[in-house]
C-alpha cells in the first residue's frame, strides 16, 4: 500500500461511495478515503497525506475552487482532479489556471476516471521523490559527507571522522577515479581546519622545473619570468591543508624538498636566502603502489613513511554497488544543475542495470556515464531505452550465462527495490517498524529480516 492516500471529496453520498469502490477495485495497494464536504476534506488534508484529491466543483459551503486553493496551500504538490456535471471549457480552463492537475465531467466514465488518477499518481510520485531527493541534496554535495548504504563506506567514514580530529598526514590510496580527492576533502570537512583554505594540486600536471616554485613559491627574479614574489601552495594553504593528488609520479629532487619540508614545517620560496614557517596538514594521493616503488628506487622510503602516518584505502565501486543508487541519484541532480535543466527520474529497471556494471573507471566513470545520459534524455526519464540509445561500453550479460545471471540479477533487482522501498516508508513512519507492517502489508518479522540481510541502518529514520 502506498504511504500517501487519493480523496475524494463530493456532497452526494452515492456518487462519492461509487466513485470510491471504482477507485478501490483498480488502485488496490493505495488508500482511497472520501470526505462529504469541503471542510471535512481540510481536516483530512492537514491530518493525513495525500497525494491525490478528486472533488466535486460545486458543492454547499466550500465550493470545489475554494477546497482546490485552500488544499495546494497545506500541499503544493497535491494532485486535485476537479468533477462536475457543469464541464464547460471556462471551468476547465478557470480550475487549470488555479492549479488542478485534470478536469473529468459527470457522469464520469470508468476508464476515464482509471486514465486520469493513474496519470495523476505517476506525477505525485515522482514528485513525491524530487521533494525526498530535494531533501538531501544537502548531504549530497561534494564538500558534505554522503550518508552510504555500502557497509565499507560506512565503516570507512568512522575511519574518516577519528583521522579527522588529529593534524597527521594522510596517505589516501585506491584505483584511478574511485574518489580519492572526495575523501581527502571530506576529512580536511571534518577537521577543527574546515574553516581554512583547501588547496589540491595534481603534481604530474606541472613540469618539474615549475613544480618547485608551485610548491614552495619563489621571489622576484629567481628565474626568467619570475616578475614579482609569489607565495607557493605550502603558504597560501597556512593553517588549513593541502592535497597533493598524484605523488607517486613527483620526481626524487621534489621528493627531498618535501621530505625537508614534512620534518621542519619551514618553506624556503626559489631564489630565497630564508625559510617561512606555515602550518598546513597533507594529504597525499595515490593509484599506484609506493611500496613497489620504494623497492625498484623510484620512491623514498623516508617520504613514504612521513607521508603515511593515517592511511585511507579507497574502495573501487564494484567492491560496494549498494552505493551505486545513491551516486546515480547524485550525479542526476548535478547533472541536472550544470546543464539548468529540471531534475529528471530514473526509474528502477535502468537504476538496477546500472548498479550490476563492474564500471573499472570507478565513480568517475559513472559520473560521466549519466551526463551522458542526461544530454540524450531531453530532459526525460532515463530509462533502459535511453540506456540502450547511449550504451557503447558497458559490458552485457552474454546469452549462454544464461539461468546463473537472470537468478542473479533478479536477486539483486529485488534486493535494490525493497531497500528503496523500505527506506522511502521507514523515512516516513520515522523507522516505526509497526506502521510499516501495517502500511506495507507485511509481517514485523519479514521487515526485520530483511532489515538485517540488507543491512538497513533503522536509527538514521528515529531522530
Amino acid at each position: 500500500m502506498k504511504h500517501f492516500s487519493i480523496l475524494v471529496v463530493d456532497d452526494d453520498k452515492d456518487f462519492l461511495e461509487g466513485i470510491i469502490r471504482n477507485l478501490k477495485k483498480k488502485f488496490t495497494q493505495t488508500d482511497i478515503i472520501g470526505a462529504s464536504s469541503g471542510n471535512d476534506a481540510l481536516n483530512i488534508l492537514r491530518k493525513k497525506e495525500v497525494g491525490i484529491m478528486l472533488t466535486d466543483l460545486r458543492m454547499p459551503g466550500m465550493s470545489g475552487h475554494e477546497l482546490l486553493l485552500k488544499g495546494l496551500e497545506l500541499n503544493p504538490y497535491l494532485s486535485v482532479i476537479m468533477i462536475t456535471g457543469y464541464g464547460t471549457i471556462e471551468n476547465a480552463v478557470d480550475a487549470l489556471k488555479k492549479g488542478a492537475w485534470d478536469f473529468i465531467t459527470k457522469p464520469v466514465e470508468r476508464q476515464s476516471l482509471y486514465h486520469t488518477v493513474e496519470k495523476a499518481l505517476e506525477h505525485y510520485t515522482l514528485v513525491r521523490e524530487n521533494r525526498r531527493l530535494q531533501s538531501i541534496i544537502k548531504a549530497l554535495n561534494s564538500d558534505q559527507t554522503i550518508p552510504w548504504e555500502s557497509k565499507i563506506m560506512k565503516q570507512l567514514t568512522e575511519k574518516i571522522t577519528a583521522i579527522a580530529v588529529t593534524d597527521y598526514a594522510v596517505l589516501v590510496t585506491g584505483e584511478s577515479g574511485c574518489g580519492k580527492e572526495y575523501i581527502a576533502k571530506t576529512i580536511h570537512n571534518s577537521s577543527k581546519r574546515s574553516n581554512a583554505s583547501c588547496h589540491t594540486l595534481n603534481c604530474p600536471a606541472i613540469p618539474e622545473q615549475l613544480l618547485e616554485s608551485e610548491l614552495f613559491g619563489h621571489v622576484k627574479g629567481a628565474f626568467t619570468g619570475a616578475e614579482r614574489n609569489r607565495d607557493g601552495f605550502f603558504l597560501a594553504a597556512d593553517k588549513g591543508t593541502l592535497i597533493l593528488d598524484e605523488i607517486g609520479d613527483i620526481s626524487p629532487s621534489i621528493q627531498v624538498k618535501l621530505l625537508k619540508f614534512l620534518q621542519d614545517k619551514e618553506v624556503k620560496p626559489v631564489g630565497s636566502s630564508t625559510s617561512k614557517k606555515t602550518d598546513v596538514r597533507i594529504i597525499a594521493l595515490t593509484n599506484q603502489n609506493l611500496e613497489q616503488k620504494i623497492l625498484d628506487g623510484s620512491f623514498r622510503q623516508d617520504l613514504y613513511y612521513r607521508l603515511n602516518v593515517l592511511s585511507v584505502k579507497v574502495p573501487p565501486l564494484r567492491e560496494r554497488k549498494e552505493d551505486i543508487p545513491l551516486l546515480v541519484k547524485k550525479f542526476i541532480l548535478k547533472t541536472c544543475q550544470e546543464m539548468d535543466m529540471p531534475p529528471m527520474e530514473i526509474n528502477p529497471m535502468a537504476l538496477s542495470f546500472l548498479s550490476r556494471q563492474p564500471w573499472p573507471g570507478n565513480v568517475r566513470e559513472l559520473l560521466n556515464y549519466v551526463r551522458r545520459l542526461a544530454v540524450f534524455s531531453n530532459g526525460n526519464t532515463i530509462d533502459l531505452a535511453l540506456i540502450n540509445l547511449v550504451e557503447d561500453k558497458l559490458d552485457k550479460p552474454s546469452i549462454s550465462e544464461g539461468l546463473t545471471l537472470y537468478k542473479e540479477a533478479k536477486k539483486e533487482v529485488l534486493d535494490i527495490f525493497s531497500k528503496n522501498y523500505l527506506t522511502n516508508l521507514f523515512e516516513h513512519t520515522r523507522g516505526n517498524i509497526s506502521k510499516t507492517s501495517r502500511i506495507s502489508g507485511l509481517e514485523r518479522a519479514s521487515i526485520q529480516k530483511i532489515i538485517k540481510r540488507l543491512d538497513i541502518d533503522i536509527s538514521q529514520f528515529r531522530r
